[in-house]
């Protein structure tokens, strides 16, 4: 077939003709690649030091990133940056009225952006970790994330890279995940690939999670520690049982059942497989 057509190509307009549609048909092809460079971490070692420069360099020009976490894929950009924070909500086809969380990479720096009543010793015993808490945002954090709400999610990923890539910005990362906004979740760079085309850089930590556990999609669970001395359940997510046995047991803080957004499921809630 391929022969044929340089043929046709050669009698309609000579090797010319032929050497430019050939031409033009592999700008188009090029044209349909990702524009998004993936790199990959390397396995068995934690010298991530070219993949680190590269995201940080990546988020301070205004880019979206992919990155990996302790739970599934996630996007994220500078949390202080209000034009790319219209862009993340864009590249996720998402909701405006939904909010977006915030990763640091230590727990002293939620003290910046949040306001904490609830003990130190509780965010040490879930963070970090498969939970993100939400708690009432301090003055630090830009008024243009998530203004129709006085509360913020924070989480610190069990992941060391995103926890050193938080480290190496010069504010909180607005952290979501990989995928289209009601779609399921992503636990390889692959199921994403239909977002490569608006992120600026994709990082490849091979997959996450455990793809054979019902909870492998769920996401962090998230907890509303804004109100003292209790708490509410906002969405179950893949790590609720341990979660509540540490609030309850430990803390002895009382769950606000009425004010929980999601239903609760035999303590993990399987049909949740979809995280915005």
């Amino acid at each position: 077939m391929f022969l044929a057509v340089r043929r046709s190509l050669r009698r309609r307009g000579g090797i010319g003709l032929e050497r430019s549609v050939l031409a033009g048909g592999r700008v188009a092809a090029m044209c349909k690649e990702p524009r998004c460079r993936v790199l990959r971490l390397p396995r068995g070692s934690q010298d991530w030091t070219e993949a680190l420069k590269s995201a940080a360099e990546a988020l301070h020009k205004g880019g979206v990133i992919g990155v990996p976490t302790d739970t599934i894929y996630g996007i994220t950009c500078l949390a202080q940056d209000s034009r790319v924070i219209k862009e993340i909500y864009s590249v996720k086809e998402r909701n405006g009225g939904k909010p977006l969380a915030i990763c640091v990479g230590d727990i002293q720096d939620i003290y910046r952006y949040c306001r904490v009543c609830v003990p130190d010793q509780l965010l040490q015993d879930l963070l970090p970790g498969p939970v993100t808490l939400v708690l009432e945002r301090s003055e630090a954090l830009s008024k243009d994330l998530n203004p129709f709400t006085p509360l913020v999610g924070v989480r610190i990923p069990n992941h060391l890279f995103i926890q050193q890539l938080a480290r190496a910005c010069s504010g909180p990362l607005a952290l979501t995940s990989a995928n289209i906004s009601s779609q399921g979740s992503t636990l390889t760079v692959e199921e994403f690939q239909d977002l490569w085309p608006r992120l600026s850089l994709v990082i490849d930590g091979g997959p996450v999670g455990d793809d054979m556990s019902p909870a492998c999609r769920l996401g962090s669970t998230v907890v509303d520690l804004s109100v003292s001395g209790s708490y509410t359940v906002i969405r179950p997510g893949c790590a609720l049982t341990p979660t509540v046995k540490i609030l309850e047991e430990k803390y002895g803080l009382t769950r606000n059942v009425c004010l929980d957004t999601r239903p609760q499921t035999s303590g993990t809630c399987e049909g949740m497989v979809r995280s915005d």
